[in-house]
């Protein structure tokens, strides 16, 4: 028991490591490291509490309560710092004791979050491409490149001196230009954000967003949206495009602003110049222009068929327009809705899990679907602000079944190979007597048996089998050793 006080007292530290921070390649490389730890100590505790359960006997969990391990309130999530929702799910309820048999659910909860990040840094680092881009982000946040931007335009102008005058133009003008290549380096990641079907383009630019401040990838909340943390500040990932809005009416507010100044630079300039002006005005000669004399009926006439033609064929372009908008405008509300529905479906289909492999497909499948749907609403529909919106979180959703079928096909290939492996192991013990080598090479197998089934998360479908098979493998294990 002594053991598991021990290992529970360090699990807000070993929580915390559950996350994935984006950047460097090597750096991701240690996480990886870092996350198998975490889920062989998280495996640890499982073990632990099984053996606590077969100590006590415990039947129901209702009096598993854990009176004797103080440490369970180390869990406080005042202890670590969160304060984001999604967050306080990942380390549970602050506020009461947790019992063995919810400890033993967040822990599978735990190390399942842990086998995503690893597909996801998997994923990172076998796209040279990506990791290149990612390596040579080494500028600051978006934030941070507005500030300075906005730094920059305090200006104190100088309308005495026409010499300060022409620099502070010229500061102006650099700082307008600085403005400009801003604005399209927030356009070029907004719109990657939004628009790309990947997870992967999705991080990278986000990378782009946080600069050299980086972010992690902290937990997945109930709808399946990523939370991220940069700075100790908790968002989710789509959050970030509704940073979007703020940035352009900043960004509009330094343009005015610059203008202003710049023109009253210009004005003061102009001014000095007009002082310092010794040479005469220019005299400007004024000719005649000789105009043809045409007849006006002539012309009106001319005027009149012209303006006729041009009429009818405007109000013919413009009913084709229409009914081409009309058309377009019908086919983008259609789409959005069929898109609505089908993510219900797919969000109602994985509802209470553990499900089977082909459920996780279906749902997958609803989910690229209704991706390809919001993906073809063209822009100037009047539906298409709420498509771009639903787009990054349908992608990430789809990312997120992607991985849970992953998972649920790692866990059934694992079940396979323990009964193969047990198999094998009962073909080597036939016809005794039989050598050392013999039955140890029977005990490795059903040690590897074991291993198999053990490392089966509880959100699959085949867990409560191979919870089953497991005290047979070990009674086999046992009587051979």
């Amino acid at each position: 028991m002594a053991n598991l006080e021990i290992l529970v007292s360090e699990l807000p530290t070993l929580i915390q490591s559950l996350k994935l921070t984006i950047g460097d390649s090597n750096e991701i490389t240690e996480q990886i490291v870092l996350i198998n730890n975490a889920q062989e100590q998280l495996r640890n505790i499982q073990k632990l509490i099984a053996q606590e359960f077969q100590f006590q006997n415990i039947k129901t969990s209702a009096i598993a309560t854990l009176p004797r391990i103080d440490t369970v309130a180390s869990l406080f999530i005042s202890s670590v710092g969160f304060v984001h929702p999604a967050i306080i799910k990942k380390f549970g309820n602050s506020e009461t004791k947790i019992s063995l048999t919810e400890l033993q659910s967040k822990i599978d909860d735990w190390i399942e979050w842990g086998y995503f990040l690893q597909a996801i840094a998997t994923d990172i680092l076998s796209d040279v491409k990506l990791i290149n881009k990612l390596n040579d982000i080494n500028h600051l946040s978006l934030y941070a490149e507005f500030q300075i931007l906005a730094e920059r335009l305090q200006i104190d102008l100088v309308f005495e001196n026409s010499h300060i005058l022409e620099g502070q133009i010229q500061k102006i003008t650099n700082s307008q230009n600085e403005l400009f290549q801003f604005q399209q380096k927030l356009n070029y990641i907004f719109n990657t954000i939004k628009n790309s079907r990947s997870l992967l383009n999705i991080l990278l630019g986000a990378s782009a967003f946080y600069g050299k401040s980086g972010f992690a990838l902290e937990w997945l909340d109930d709808n399946h949206e990523l939370i991220i943390s940069s700075d100790g500040k908790f968002k989710e990932l789509t959050d970030i495009l509704n940073e979007r809005d703020f940035f352009q009416e900043q960004i509009h507010a330094l343009i005015i602003q610059s203008d202003t100044l710049k023109e009253q630079a210009e004005e003061a300039l102009k001014k000095i110049w007009h002082k310092i002006r010794i040479s005469q005005e220019p005299i400007i000669s004024q000719q005649v222009e000789i105009v043809p004399k045409f007849s006006t009926q002539k012309i009106a006439r001319s005027a009149l068929i012209i303006a006729s033609s041009i009429l009818i064929l405007g109000f013919g372009s413009w009913k084709i327009r229409e009914h081409l908008s009309l058309t377009q405008e019908r086919s983008a509300i259609a789409n959005f809705k069929s898109a609505q529905k089908l993510g219900m479906e797919a969000a109602s289909l994985v509802q209470s899990p553990p499900h089977l492999l082909k459920t996780w497909q279906q749902a997958e499948t609803k989910w690229y679907q209704a991706i390809n749907l919001l993906d073809s609403i063209p822009h100037e529909t009047s539906v298409a602000d709420r498509a771009e919106e639903k787009l990054a979180y349908y992608r990430i959703n789809h990312k997120s079944i992607t991985q849970r079928i992953l998972i649920e096909k790692q866990a059934l290939a694992n079940l396979e190979s323990a009964q193969k492996l047990a198999t094998e192991a009962n073909l080597y013990v036939q016809n005794p007597p039989h050598s050392l080598l013999i039955q140890q090479q029977a005990q490795d197998k059903w040690q590897q048996a074991i291993n198999l089934l053990e490392a089966i998360p509880k959100s699959t479908s085949v867990y409560i089998q191979a919870k089953e098979m497991l005290p047979n493998y070990k009674t086999n294990y046992a009587a051979i050793k």
